[in-house]
């Protein structure tokens, strides 16, 4: 299991560009869950390195298609915390190139990876924000068929124009990673359902508003059988 921390440095671009102001100081939704959002039918996964603030603002940055989700992802650079997009850096980014057999990207480079869906039913949901912390929570009904691998991100949906990008944007800002792997038997409760929850940390150039969970589970060959994203309801009284 892993609970990430950003590597956050205020002397970078990003840094200034999508500075925030502290999360109590929000007016925050009561519920933000996948119940009801439409299923992406495939993951866009765009590699950027902390290096190429141009690769930020590149107005032909691969698009999702139809029912497809963006997401994108900030790799450590070359040039470490003088990186101009090194504030919103994650080490989680190697992690996930690796995994998909992409080579670090000297400037940018993307992946996209469809649904095979074989009727598990993936939920997803966070809470408000808190001193700095987030909670969060992925459960995939039933538990079964596994091993699983799982992947639960913070992301901060940015609309196009926000911090310099000319395309809107779901920037991945922390990532936690669920262990089902499923090395024993299952209890009947895990049979059932495969469920955590945990804190996710907020960096401090965030904006609690802009805040959503993505959640999506592999099996053992790297197929994506589920995808699911938290949307908030409405505040009572709120069209």
């Amino acid at each position: 299991m892993r609970h990430a921390m950003n590597n956050v440095s205020p002397l970078v671009l990003l840094a200034a560009l999508l500075a925030g102001v502290g999360a109590s100081a929000w007016a925050q939704p009561l519920s933000c869950s996948s119940d009801g959002v439409p299923r992406p039918v495939a993951l866009l996964e765009r590699f950027i390195s902390a290096d190429c603030d141009v690769c930020w603002r590149d107005a032909a940055t691969p698009k999702p298609g139809r029912g497809e989700l963006a997401l994108d992802w900030i790799a450590p650079g070359q040039r470490g915390d003088d990186a101009p997009l090194s504030a919103a850096a994650l080490r989680d980014a190697l992690a996930r190139m690796k995994e998909l057999g992409v080579a670090a990207p000297g400037t940018a480079t993307n992946s996209r990876l469809p649904t095979h869906s074989k009727g598990h039913n993936l939920r997803v949901a966070r809470g408000p924000s808190f001193n700095g912390y987030m909670g969060a929570s992925i459960e995939l009904k039933p538990g079964s068929g596994g091993p699983w691998h799982a992947w639960l991100l913070l992301v901060e949906a940015l609309p196009a124009g926000a911090a310099g990008s000319p395309v809107p944007r779901n920037l991945v800002r922390n990532v936690f990673q669920p262990d089902w792997g499923n090395p024993g038997p299952l209890s009947k409760r895990e049979q059932m359902r495969l469920f955590e929850s945990r804190p996710m940390s907020i960096p401090p150039n965030a904006n609690p508003l802009r805040l959503q969970v993505v959640g999506w589970v592999q099996d053992a060959q790297g197929r994506i059988q589920a995808i699911a994203r938290s949307r908030c309801a409405p505040a009572a009284g709120k069209g």
